[in-house]
């Protein structure tokens, strides 16, 4: 990669957020996309004045143009694309009787949805380039195996991986490799929000709330959002130029294979 470029979604926050610093610090210039156009200008603007180099693009990954368009502008004003990070995701907590049809189409058409999107948009520009790149795609330690209170989410994780090896196959002739990476369950403030309710609901402190969480990974705590994305920088950089198709657990120790 002469140019390192980067184009990662959802990077307004947590674990987006994370990515976007830590590949800016690997020397790659970045393009933060986000529906929230304030967040993604704030971390922008961040990664600007630490000598980074980065620029904010408003967009919806459910809305097919919105991918394309946020990759033809990250071109435009970065003048290459390396890296796509298809990281932008929903979340919602569904025991099987509470699914609707509204939760399972907006959760589909955001996780699922603008995985694809990200892979065509950047699958095509690469070839316009002229040359190989990287595809990487948040799954989930839900997407490789079942956890409870999370039909939508989990079968959405799990569909990114059978994505993730299918265009793998398909895009290696044009040197484009396709992977992706699986937290497990990550210490952002959406997390700790959720920690909160359960506590307050058992009438326990908040640090009780993430201990229920954490008891059950073999490290005993929950990831930092730079865990992940030292994950994702190994899979945006050359080391991994040997790999396509997979899918790399970082939970703590909660899934064995």
């Amino acid at each position: 990669m002469n140019n390192k470029v980067a184009l990662i979604t959802g990077a307004g926050q947590g674990i987006g957020q994370s990515i976007a610093e830590r590949l800016s610090k690997d020397g790659f210039a970045v393009a933060l996309v986000g529906r929230t156009i304030e967040k993604v200008e704030n971390v922008a603007k961040e990664i600007n004045q630490n000598g980074g180099k980065a620029v904010a693009i408003k967009g919806d990954v459910k809305n097919r143009d919105d991918v394309f368009s946020a990759v033809d502008q990250a071109v435009k004003e970065l003048g290459d694309l390396n890296v796509m990070v298809n990281n932008a995701g929903v979340a919602p907590t569904t025991p099987i009787d509470t699914v609707t049809p509204e939760i399972l189409d907006k959760t589909m058409q955001i996780n699922v949805g603008g995985t694809i999107w990200g892979i065509q948009a950047a699958s095509q520009k690469f070839k316009e380039l002229g040359h190989g790149g990287k595809i990487i795609n948040a799954s989930s330690q839900a997407g490789m195996t079942g956890n409870e209170n999370l039909t939508v989410y989990g079968s959405s994780k799990f569909a990114i991986r059978g994505i993730t090896e299918t265009t793998a196959k398909e895009l290696a002739e044009f040197g484009i490799t396709v992977n992706a990476f699986c937290p497990g369950i990550v210490d952002t403030p959406m997390m700790r929000d959720i920690a909160q309710s359960v506590a307050d609901n058992a009438g326990k402190p908040f640090e009780w709330g993430m201990d229920q969480f954490a008891k059950d990974i073999a490290l005993k705590k929950l990831a930092k959002p730079e865990d992940i994305s030292a994950c994702v920088a190994y899979l945006a950089s050359s080391d991994s130029d040997y790999m396509t198709g997979q899918s790399l657990l970082i939970d703590g120790g909660m899934v064995f294979n």
